[in-house]
């Protein structure tokens, strides 16, 4: 049912939401403690209460007119996967009954061998598991008859255990940073029973008209344009960013919240981004693993509801060239079960020296674990954005701000700070400088920035989860905490060794830290003094996923075994092959069947003119025709040299043996042999009449929504 204009937020926010008023209102009091207990402080569910639990959520979803339930997974292609079973049985007795037990609620069965496995499951191994995720609510998703489907986050591995979804890594490096953030505290003579990883995640997406997006072939087979010449307009004017909104777009983001607080997601902010036809949308904070399922949400609602208005929403990393990417900034803090933010300046020299410790622990995390923050961005999408038109560069460093650099400075040199006192800074004993959240200019360069009480990891693609950035993120911190607390238990002079430890981290990890433009070409040359790596491609960065330290991290910390990061490796790799190989498919059929033909037939018109002029007079001046005509057959002749080349370098993937062998080849070889033939085809796009060229141009693509 559509929201009136009448009704208030407050009155439908999470009204398909298996939330906290939810439970309480369908479950007696004693099992809804039971279940806080599970899903607060990580107590067993155990099979009476997980019967109970259903019961009770078998009656909302039945009052919500949901008549199938389905375990809602995110396997590691990326997006979300869901079987649908009725909750229709058979009793005893030969009686249709509604059923929903507690086995059914905790655990599922799904093919596993259908999903990307790296290797962990052949085809004839097909057994695979989804088990309920209790920290994440349930939901209900309604479909336009108004039949619902009771969705149950779950995570997914195989028969013999491995994981093979985004969510149970993520799990696993929020348990991660939880016990090792709790050990750190206690240390520190703080009272804490849990430490979370809280993100908000912005998400970019650019909205076409259906229309235009029907008649690209590429856009329908790829999510990009792999044609297309500069338009006279694209963003150079800069009129586009925070913009008034088109009505279509306006109607469009008005049904958008609407479903995502139904679904309890805090959509926020919303705004034309800088490019034409580019959007953004950014929710507030939540606990990881939901804010990773929220986002999900958000991308599969965003693309059918988009159809609803007539649009195509794009949320590939990089749909046109020459103009913005899209990518999703993940903002990510620490806060304590009482609300504590760990990356928050506090009023005391403990809470500082506290806070110091915890952003030191980031700093070294991103330093040490720079190839694994790459590889979690990494895709043959996003090796077309990183490094341009506001994305960040390939190569990741830390923002932190003047002052904030000035006081780490002031500490790993002991030296006075430049402030009116002009006093040596000693940790735990004197009270920092006061740096309020906006105390430094933003920095939309940098790859990592500290934003005041947060980090803001801007790498990520639009079209990506943000589980894989943040198993990393987390993972990396928990193993910077957890060296600390093997220095600090063993400590005898506490303030002495804090201060030292805290010292010796800036002067070891400072070389993460940069605050300048990662556009200027001497950044790479100075990336590279410092030692810190420009990773520019996927099979650049997915080999260090096999490097010892990182097998090390991800095995101490029970995130991922060597086998999982083994089948990552594998996938990535695999995944990118068959991307380059599905565009260069596509560029060859358009250029075949479509363009090749239609520039033919507009240089025939030509010629047909220019005889016809001359015909009826040999003073009669055909120029404009001759000359065209020379110019386009030209070009004609280089894009067929072009293409022939691509299809030998499409055809020669088969004498390649390994896959990073193979990725490295479709880098090398067949994306160069597409960007050939790119350049030639754009050339003759900007010649060729546009009643003959067989495709929307950029202009009637990007300013296509009125």
């Amino acid at each position: 049912m559509r929201i009136t204009e009448s009704k208030k937020i407050t009155d439908f926010f999470g009204c398909n939401v298996f939330n906290d008023g939810v439970m309480q209102k369908y479950m007696p009091r004693e099992t809804y403690n039971e279940l806080k207990e599970v899903t607060d402080l990580g107590k067993p569910l155990n099979k009476e209460l997980a019967n109970k639990v259903a019961k009770a959520m078998k009656e909302w979803a039945g009052d919500m007119g949901a008549t199938h339930y389905t375990h809602w997974f995110q396997p590691l292609t990326g997006t979300t996967a869901e079987k649908h079973d009725s909750f229709i049985s058979i009793d005893k007795s030969g009686n249709t009954v509604l059923e929903f037990t507690g086995s059914n609620l905790r655990k599922g069965e799904a093919d596993a061998s259908s999903f990307p496995s790296g290797g962990i499951r052949a085809t004839f191994e097909a057994r695979g598991y989804t088990v309920w995720d209790c920290s994440s609510p349930a939901f209900i998703k309604k479909s336009r008859n108004g039949a619902g489907i009771l969705c149950i986050p779950t995570a997914f591995c195989s028969y013999t255990g491995e994981a093979l979804d985004k969510k149970t890594p993520l799990l696993r490096s929020m348990e991660a940073i939880n016990r090792e953030g709790v050990r750190l505290l206690k240390i520190l003579g703080v009272d804490a029973e849990r430490v979370t990883a809280n993100v908000g995640g912005e998400q970019e997406y650019f909205l076409i008209d259906k229309s235009v997006y029907e008649k690209r072939k590429d856009l329908m087979y790829t999510g990009r344009t792999l044609f297309g010449a500069k338009p006279p307009k694209g963003q150079e004017l800069e009129d586009h960013y925070f913009g008034t909104i088109k009505p279509r777009v306006s109607a469009f983001m008005k049904e958008l919240n609407e479903e995502l607080w139904k679904l309890g997601i805090m959509a926020k902010t919303e705004h034309n981004e800088v490019a034409p036809a580019q959007h953004e949308l950014a929710p507030f904070f939540t606990t990881t693993n939901i804010s990773a399922d929220h986002n999900q949400l958000t991308m599969e609602l965003m693309q059918k509801i988009a159809k609803k208005y007539d649009m195509v929403c794009l949320l590939h990393e990089k749909p046109f060239a020459g103009v913005n990417g899209s990518g999703k900034h993940n903002n990510w803090s620490l806060v304590t079960n009482t609300g504590v933010n760990l990356l928050e300046p506090g009023e005391t020299p403990y809470e500082n020296a506290q806070f110091l410790l915890f952003l030191c622990a980031v700093i070294q995390a991103v330093d040490d674990y720079q190839d694994m923050l790459r590889i979690s961005v990494t895709s043959a999408a996003n090796d077309h954005r990183l490094g341009a038109n506001e994305a960040p560069p390939a190569i990741v460093s830390m923002f932190v701000g003047t002052e904030l650099e000035d006081i780490l400075t002031a500490i790993e040199h002991d030296i006075p700070y430049g402030s009116k006192e002009k006093e040596l800074i000693k940790v735990g004993v004197h009270v920092l400088p006061k740096f309020p959240k906006d105390t430094t200019d933003r920095n939309r360069t940098s790859p990592f920035a500290f934003t005041g009480n947060k980090f803001e990891f801007r790498m990520l693609g639009s079209s990506a989860s943000i589980s894989g950035a943040n198993v990393v993120i987390n993972t990396a911190v928990a193993e910077s905490l957890r060296q600390y607390a093997d220095i600090l238990e063993k400590s005898t002079d506490f303030e002495a060794d804090l201060h030292d430890l805290i010292k010796s981290v800036i002067a070891k990890h400072k070389r993460i830290i940069f605050n300048g433009n990662g556009y200027d070409e001497s950044w790479i040359h100075e990336a590279e003094s410092r030692g810190l790596l420009n990773l520019r491609s996927t099979p650049d960065c997915v080999p260090y996923y096999l490097a010892d330290k990182n097998v090390e991290l991800f095995t101490r910390h029970r995130v991922y075994s060597p086998t999982e990061l083994h089948a990552r490796y594998e996938i990535k790799l695999d995944g990118y092959c068959k991307v380059l190989h599905i565009e260069a498919q596509t560029m060859l059929d358009m250029v075949w069947k479509d363009i090749l033909p239609a520039v033919s037939a507009y240089s025939k018109e030509l010629t047909d003119t220019a005889l016809a002029k001359k015909a009826l007079s040999a003073d009669i001046d055909c120029s404009f025709e001759t000359d065209l005509a020379a110019r386009i057959s030209a070009l004609t002749a280089t894009a067929v040299k072009k293409t022939r080349e691509l299809e030998y370098a499409v055809m020669g993937v088969k004498d390649v043996e390994g896959t990073l062998e193979q990725a490295k080849y479709y880098k090398d070889v067949v994306f160069s042999a597409m960007n050939e033939l790119r350049i030639v085809v754009d050339e003759l796009e900007t010649h060729t009449s546009a009643e003959y060229w067989p495709y929307p141009s950029y202009g009637d693509i990007l300013f296509s929504v009125k």
